[in-house]
């Protein structure tokens, strides 16, 4: 007898075709039957050891968050119920450029220290991997969803080149090249970039692009965090397209969006620009969170130049008060490209996280909120953080434009991602919540999409971008990553409620047929593992821009 039966569901099954009233049968971790309107036919309804009454509920396949950054978390916190409890049963880690693996021990220090704004330092992992194979060995313990991995370009150029801002020589691009196929091969899915993160921001067009045709040969895929979103974002924008057509490469656009006033209502602008290039025959995508604000560290936002060198060499650069103030004025008056070409504006800039406890009351409060309150200038307070805190402060970022989100969520070549950062005492609402705001606020409240073109953006779509055969649609054959929602009730918490508030609305999700959420509550089941990139592995369907996947 089979292992379980969803009785009574209302299908939405990934394709974007409409929804049908179905018995879901589920073995061995698969879907094995799907008997459609059995009630209402008279036929003999299937059976299995356990049945559960679907009446009301959305069955769908779980969701697919193209861009997190759970790379420490997935091993930290066992539960994971963040994610799981939106029902997201893979996540796409390695992002944007700084990850991991692969390292040595001189680079995962540095690692470590550059991006504790996303992950914490990680006194609390035994970091005892050091190439990608082996970090997804890690994964593979057990942990809460399904997870795939993408090289990240930054860590492979800090361990090839270093931190500093100079071409590459001939000897140190082939030992990249080598380094992203030996990820790729250990089953990595593509390339991430960071181009306005260091070191990876250091890379030319020329260096990229041989990257990337690694990447083709091995039929992966490029995700680069481009060189801005803020003035030039257009152009930006152009350059990936050039680089990726130039490699051979299919190419997905990272948290894409258009931010700061500069780029208010410019997203058709954009859109437009995609179009061209998928009429012309360009393998493109992209994802996008469904909020205003971004969320990145502080010292994001600082010069390219000041990074140079690595974490340490920052950090002396800024205890030195002629360098200080050189940074202060091309961060308020000049426009750092940490902060997309545009002067900052500290009303914009709310701290999310700290990693030193002595600096909590500056959380929650925009750096100007915490510079009025001390007597103090905008810079002393954006100052004292990056240097106490050693680079780990995360903050928010008020500078998106809601026209622009719609928009880009509309677009044929969309896919939905979290870009969620699960630290600090206020992190970004979109780490718990994005995958219910899509349902709820965009597709019942607002009417921006249908739910069934919305779950194939969360599911089919991203699957045929990893090139996933038997993952994201409810099909006979393929894995039981499942989810099942009340369309009624599915919502986020409100941006303004508690930090880290879980959705409403998902009371089931289940992976590898097992429940991870049950009756709306976690349970103790790991049933993800690495999600590997397998040698002539076939996308489910070409890439058209359309809302079919059969």
């Amino acid at each position: 007898m089979e292992d379980l039966v969803i009785r009574d569901a209302d299908v939405v099954d990934g394709s974007g075709e409409p929804s049908y009233r179905a018995d879901v049968v589920v073995d061995g971790g698969r879907i094995v039957s799907i008997v459609k309107e059995a009630a209402a036919a008279g036929c003999q309804r299937p059976s299995a050891m356990r049945e559960l009454d679907a009446e009301g509920l959305v069955l769908s396949p779980g969701f697919i968050d193209m861009h997190a950054h759970s790379d420490l978390a997935l091993l930290r916190d066992p539960e994971h119920t963040a994610k799981v409890a939106q029902g997201v049963t893979l996540e796409v880690i390695g992002q944007d450029g700084l990850s991991y693996a692969p390292v040595d021990d001189r680079t995962l220090e540095d690692v470590r220290r550059a991006i504790a704004g996303w992950n914490g330092y990680g006194d609390d992992i035994d970091f005892d991997w050091r190439t990608v194979g082996e970090y997804l060995d890690r994964l593979d313990r057990g942990i809460a969803v399904n997870a795939a991995y993408l090289v990240p370009q930054g860590t492979v150029r800090a361990l090839a080149v270093g931190w500093e801002d100079r071409a590459a020589t001939a000897e140190e691009l082939d030992r990249m090249r080598r380094l992203v196929a030996e990820g790729l091969e250990q089953g990595a899915v593509g390339l991430s970039s960071g181009l306005t993160y260091t070191p990876g921001r250091y890379a030319t067009d020329t260096e990229l692009t041989e990257l990337c045709r690694v990447v083709a040969e091995y039929g992966g895929y490029y995700c680069p965090h481009h060189r801005s979103y803020g003035a030039g974002a257009l152009e930006a924008y152009a350059e990936m397209v050039s680089v990726a057509r130039e490699a051979g490469c299919p190419l997905h656009l990272a948290h894409a969006t258009l931010n700061f006033d500069v780029n208010k209502g410019r997203a058709p602008e954009l859109l437009a620009l995609l179009d061209r290039a998928l009429d012309s025959g360009a393998d493109i995508t992209l994802d996008s969170y469904p909020y205003t604000s971004g969320c990145t560290t502080l010292a994001a936002l600082l010069p390219g130049w000041a990074g140079e060198g690595g974490p340490a060499k920052t950090l002396a650069r800024l205890t030195d008060p002629a360098t200080a103030e050189r940074v202060r004025h091309v961060l308020e008056v000049t426009g750092s490209d940490g902060n997309h070409g545009v002067p900052v504006d500290w009303d914009t800039v709310e701290v999310s996280g700290v990693t030193d406890p002595a600096l909590d009351d500056f959380v929650g409060r925009t750096v100007r909120q915490a510079a009025q309150l001390r007597g103090e200038t905008p810079w002393a307070v954006a100052h004292r953080l990056l240097v106490e805190d050693r680079l780990g402060t995360t903050i928010l970022h008020h500078v998106g434009h809601e026209e622009n989100v719609r928009a880009i969520m509309r677009h044929r070549a969309h896919t939905g991602g979290s870009d969620g950062i699960l630290r600090g005492a206020e992190p970004h609402p979109r780490a718990y919540g994005t995958f219910p705001r899509y349902l709820g606020h965009y597709v019942r409240e607002s009417g921006v999409l249908s739910l069934e073109e919305c779950v194939a953006r969360l599911t089919a779509r991203p699957a045929a971008r990893l090139r996933l055969p038997d993952r994201g649609l409810v099909r006979e054959g393929y894995r039981a990553d499942l989810v099942l929602f009340d369309p009624a009730t599915v919502a986020a918490g409100a941006p303004s409620a508690a930090p880290g508030e879980l959705p409403t609305g998902i009371p089931y999700v289940v992976i590898d047929g097992r429940f991870v959420v049950e009756d709306g509550r976690r349970t103790d089941v790991l049933a993800g593992r690495s999600v590997r990139r397998t040698p002539g592995q076939a996308a489910v369907t070409a890439w058209a821009g359309c809302s079919r996947t059969r």
